[in-house]
């Protein structure tokens, strides 16, 4: 998760808008997105004559002059196999210091790979006098990435969270159909960057949907690409996501609603933990909603229930509330074990 410690708050982001940092105008438009997190792109999405200099002076200029709320703020620099890695990491952590909050560290292979962004990170921060700790996020998007997950995962203190990356991981593994059927294709590989990512204790963000809704765009097929899309995260939040990457605004209602449980969810979660605990734990069934509750199903609802915390649609003290009585019981709270709290 983002740690939030100047606003006393922590993020697991739900959707992740990413874009290409070399235009000012798609800042603007970010810092009005209804995501969780924002990572402007120097690689990627970056085209050749932008690279260097040009994209880097936008970049600075857009995090120095740019509110962008509560959002947190996350840059992905070219890889650090490239001619432009420390270029790029040295005008941001020079120029917009404590102006954002991660780096989500391209092309991810091993731990080393975090230990020296890590380590880059530890001498800028204390030369420009950062007051803030720059957090990492890691794509994992190799096939030698996915076997070195948790090592990636559990390489820094810095690290926040895992990205399973489709595209790339696509193309090393030589498969072709990466839209629609991507989570029977890719299911092994997202399923073991979600168990390194919860083994680490960090949250997991699925890749973003390669499908967009322009102006020409026929109504069926509209409707087409917004089912694609909702059930592909419905299944991905299915296996563990946190989140996943949006590639427009037009993407982040669906994705965020995917992965925040809904009015429904939350009053039979919260009845789940009333009922349980007034009836003395163990293993009981509820006469109401004929639901069957232990201490493993209640420990899935107070999971789901600090997703609705962080949505806002519940108190944190009543979370707490319940997460302390379910730790009197089994010696440990899984919110803290899963770094659901600060």
């Amino acid at each position: 998760m983002f740690v939030l410690s100047k606003l006393n708050r922590f993020v697991i982001p739900r959707t992740e808008l990413t874009y290409p940092c070399h235009q000012p105008k798609l800042h603007q438009n970010a810092a009005k997105a209804p995501v969780d997190c924002v990572m402007a792109d120097f690689e990627d999405a970056c085209p050749y004559e932008f690279k260097g200099e040009p994209s880097r002076k936008t970049m600075v200029e857009a995090l120095n002059g740019i509110d962008f709320g509560e959002r947190v703020v996350t840059i992905r620099p070219n890889n650090i196999h490239s001619k432009f890695f420390l270029g790029d990491i040295d005008a941001i952590m020079t120029g917009a210091v404590d102006r954002f909050h991660g780096i989500v560290l391209p092309k991810t292979n091993t731990p080393e790979d975090i230990l020296h962004l890590s380590r880059l990170l530890d001498a800028y921060e204390k030369q420009a006098g950062w007051t803030m700790t720059v957090q990492i996020e890691a794509l994992i998007e190799t096939p030698l990435a996915i076997v070195n997950a948790y090592a990636i995962a559990t390489a820094s203190e810095r690290m926040a969270g895992l990205i399973f990356g489709i595209a790339d991981f696509s193309a090393a593994m030589g498969v072709r159909e990466m839209v629609v059927d991507q989570n029977k294709n890719f299911h092994y590989a997202k399923q073991a960057t979600v168990v390194a990512a919860k083994a680490a204790g960090l949250h997991a963000v699925d890749n973003a949907w390669l499908r967009l809704i322009r102006k020409d765009t026929p109504p069926d097929e509209q409707k087409e690409i917004e089912a694609g899309l909702r059930q592909k995260n419905i299944e991905a939040a299915n296996m563990g996501m946190d989140g996943a990457w949006v590639i427009h605004p037009q993407q982040a209602e669906i994705v965020n609603a995917c992965y925040t449980p809904d009015e429904n969810a939350i009053r039979l979660a919260k009845r789940a933990l009333e009922y349980y605990h007034k009836m003395g734990g163990g293993a009981v069934a509820d006469p109401e909603t004929g639901a069957f509750y232990d201490e493993a199903t209640i420990k899935n609802n107070l999971m789901d229930l600090a997703k609705a915390v962080q949505a806002g649609k519940i108190e944190k003290n009543y979370l707490a509330h319940w997460a302390a009585k379910s730790k009197e019981v089994t010696g440990y709270d899984i919110l803290q074990v899963m770094k659901r709290v600060l």
